[in-house]
């Protein structure tokens, strides 16, 4: 410590004297300077590598040159943090007030003050009056926060929190507002206790101040009665309304006021909006924050709090609706009635979220309308396709413009009770982007323990969803967010087979379309021939859009021949169908009648559907290379390399040569080569059409196949087996090999499917060759 103090005393620093300000220790604070000795001070201070120097107050702050004996001998050693020069030469310097130092002798060196300083060490005292002191100070400190309007309050909310006598001190000096002397005595008190006693003096003084200049203001000022002041409020208020040409402002508010009374809402909803009216009361009529307001309110009114349908859980009645709307689909329409029966006993609410997941145009959309009318509720729908953006779920907060509820809360007002059905279409298409996860905020939604309480960010009040009956629908659920997947119950829709097709045509889709475009039964005839061939060579799709638009199409041309003559009747059939409808659009590659070599008719499903994949494979003299085109995908290829390898392991025994890698090259083409193709199932179809190739031994033709093939030889499950099953039927192909571990999927498959397809379950490729390979 001595050769500290020693150190301090040998060093010269710059010494600047101030005109009005007194730093304090630990006080970050700005200070300016324009006289030429204190700007060059500073600058100097600035090169140094402590950028320290001692700011002293002048006892008389009016003189422009000080001399030394015109400074305290107690100042402030600080740390120039940063300096901002301005056009006039002046300098603003942010200083940071380090300690407490008594300036030695002065001198004037190189035109500047420099001086020896000494540290000076504060004397603590920490006793219970100290603490008594200090909290005494804080609460006059509050009181002169409250009675002042030059302070901030909210810059003191930890004030209490500070049990340093020395430092509170030095803190509300700061801030007081007396005498520069008064200041500079702070300063050089030393002992801790006697400086926080100096402050609450001089606390007590200012606050004494304050209260006689609010005495003084409040016995000039001129004060109006109440009645008074109303009476001249209103005969403004009046007068602007006369201008303005109308008196619409206060009985729009009144007429919400009663509006609000006679709703029925629930209590805090009533205050929430009563609160928002009145504000809308105090503001100017005609700005945009009355038109939030108002929005806001009507749509809160607008939605059902407390309005039910009454539930219809008639079984009976719902299965004569399901029937009537859709034709086939009967592993779906059992699913529902289960579904409504346990609705119906145990009255809670929705324990699981229904997911219809199907390709376009099978009647997802359709069921969901239907189980709302079996149930006798209102319907809503909820697109949710290329939704990127959390808030169309939860709202957009009333803070931006032109916000408003999100989509579910918008769809609970459009069906206009608080228990309807909600559609959530394609629930799967939504994206995760910067402006959040809607995929997350909908786990809110469709989870009964918490959507009771769903808080909407526009509404920004809870509302009750646990009484909506969800359903969702996806055209695949392979790209659902997992915990939303955990909280759907799945029911797939398969796609069509011709003959339901051809029914759904005659049952609903004819008649519709008929009476749509405003033609008599009798006027226009549809063959059955003509029927499967617009579903054969018109469309390629598991449902039946396409198909209903084409018989629209039919009947648009079929019109304009009745408008020519009225006393026609048409009969579309195969001779005119291409009339009516345009040149075919598919030709669909139909399994071969004949067994080919290198042949063999794979399965695939799509998004659309099952199809069938034939697979063709040619050897050519080469070094054993294997090409593939078609556009196969990464998988695909990894497949068709598996079976090869296959193949060359077992030459033996499937009878060909040890050196057939060296001699020939192999070439795999998947035909339609503009559709991308993906997956292993179809493994067992690409070995066979290799080992058919080499071997020269036909395929069946009468034969289909799908399943995963490994390297030993084991055909491993797949998936959209229902799907494959139906495009094989499509096609006129009823003998179908499957892998073994997928006879589990078959027991769920409708009656249609197990009648009419011979099913070959297969756990080694073997047992392929013995049924495929001719």
């Amino acid at each position: 410590m001595e050769e500290e103090k020693q150190k301090d005393k040998d060093t010269l620093i710059p010494v600047i004297p101030m005109r009005d300000i007194v730093i304090y220790p630990q006080m970050m604070a700005p200070v300016f300077i324009s006289r030429k000795k204190s700007l060059i001070a500073i600058e100097n201070a600035v090169l140094t590598e402590s950028h320290h120097v001692v700011l002293v107050a002048q006892k008389d702050p009016t003189i422009e040159e000080p001399d030394i004996k015109d400074l305290y001998e107690y100042g402030m050693l600080v740390k120039v943090v940063q300096l901002l020069k301005f056009p006039d030469g002046s300098v603003k310097a942010l200083v940071d007030g380090l300690k407490r130092v008594q300036t030695g002798e002065i001198t004037i060196e190189e035109d500047i003050l420099k001086g020896h300083y000494r540290v000076l060490q504060e004397m603590r005292v920490e006793t219970e009056e100290t603490k008594a002191l200090l909290n005494l100070t804080v609460e006059k400190f509050k009181e002169y926060i409250r009675k002042t309007t030059k302070i901030n309050a909210e810059s003191f909310v930890s004030l209490e929190e500070i049990k340093d006598a020395g430092k509170l001190s030095d803190i509300i000096a700061t801030y007081l507002s007396v005498d520069l002397s008064e200041k500079q005595k702070i300063l050089e008190i030393l002992n801790t206790y006697e400086r926080l006693e100096y402050v609450s003096k001089l606390l007590s003084r200012e606050i004494e101040l304050l209260g006689i200049e609010e005495a003084l203001q409040e016995k000039v000022r001129y004060k109006l009665g109440k009645s008074q002041k109303e009476y001249l409020l209103r005969e403004k208020l009046k007068a602007i309304k006369e201008e303005l040409g109308g008196e619409e402002g206060m009985d729009e508010v009144e007429e919400m006021l009663q509006r609000i009374e006679s709703a029925n809402i629930p209590k805090y909803v009533k205050d929430s909006l009563i609160k928002e009216v009145n504000k809308l009361n105090r503001m100017p009529f005609y700005t945009a924050e009355t038109s939030v307001i108002r929005t806001y309110v009507e749509t809160v009114l607008d939605l059902p709090w407390e309005k039910r349908s009454d539930d219809r859980f008639d079984l009976e009645e719902a299965k004569n609706i399901l029937d009537n709307d859709h034709y086939g689909l009967e592993d779906p329409k059992e699913r529902i009635l289960e579904f409504l029966a346990v609705k119906k006993l145990s009255q809670s609410p929705q324990a699981t979220i229904i997911c219809f997941v199907g390709p376009p145009g099978v009647g997802k959309t359709s069921l969901a309308r239907s189980i709302a009318r079996s149930l006798n509720r209102n319907f809503a729908q909820v697109s949710l396709g290329g939704i990127n953006d959390e808030s169309e779920i939860r709202g957009h907060r009333r803070t931006y413009i032109g916000s408003m509820p999100g989509r579910i809360i918008r769809a609970v007002q459009n069906a206009g009770t608080k228990n309807p059905v909600i559609l959530l279409d394609e629930i799967e298409k939504m994206l995760p982007s910067h402006m959040g996860d809607p995929t997350a905020a909908m786990l809110e939604v469709l989870d009964p323990v918490q959507n009771s309480h769903f808080t909407d960010h526009y509404l920004d009040m809870e509302y009750d969803l646990s009484e909506v009956f969800f359903i969702a629908t996806a055209n695949s659920i392979d790209r659902l967010f997992k915990p939303l997947r955990d909280r759907l119950e799945v029911i797939n829709l398969p796609g069509y087979t011709e003959e339901e097709k051809l029914n759904i045509a005659y049952k609903y889709l004819i008649p519709r379309q008929l009476e749509a475009n405003g033609i008599k039964p009798e006027q226009l005839e549809f063959d059955e021939d003509s029927v499967k061939e617009i579903i054969n060579k018109y469309t390629r799709e598991a449902g039946v859009r396409e198909l209903e638009r084409h018989i629209a199409k039919a009947c648009r041309k079929a019109a304009v021949e009745i408008v020519k003559n009225p006393e026609t009747t048409i009969k579309l059939e195969h001779e005119n169908l291409t009339d009516y409808l345009g040149a075919y659009k598919y030709v669909r590659a139909a399994a071969e009648k004949e067994p080919q070599i290198g042949l063999v008719h794979g399965l695939a499903w799509t998004e659309v559907g099952g199809e069938l994949l034939e697979i063709e494979a040619s050897i050519m003299p080469g070094k054993g290379r294997l090409n593939l085109t078609g556009r196969l995908g990464e998988v695909m290829k990894e497949s068709a390399q598996t079976g090869f390898s296959y193949i060359r392991s077992n030459y033996d025994r499937l009878g060909l040569s040890e050196d057939i890698q060296d001699k020939y090259d192999v070439h795999i083409h998947a035909p339609e080569g503009a559709t991308p193709k993906e997956g292993p199932s179809a493994g067992i179809a690409l070995t066979l059409a290799m080992i058919s190739a080499f071997t020269k031994r036909p395929v069946r033709s009468d034969t289909a196949m799908t399943g995963e093939i490994t390297l030993r030889g084991r055909v491993l499950s797949i998936g959209g087996l229902k799907e494959k099953c139906i495009a094989a039927l499509r096609n006129g192909i009823t003998d179908i090999i499957i892998p073994k571990m997928n006879e589990k999927d078959i027991i769920e498959f409708p009656d249609y499917l197990k009648n009419q397809i011979n099913f070959k379950l297969v756990e080694d490729f073997n047992e392929v060759l013995d049924c495929a390979l001719l």
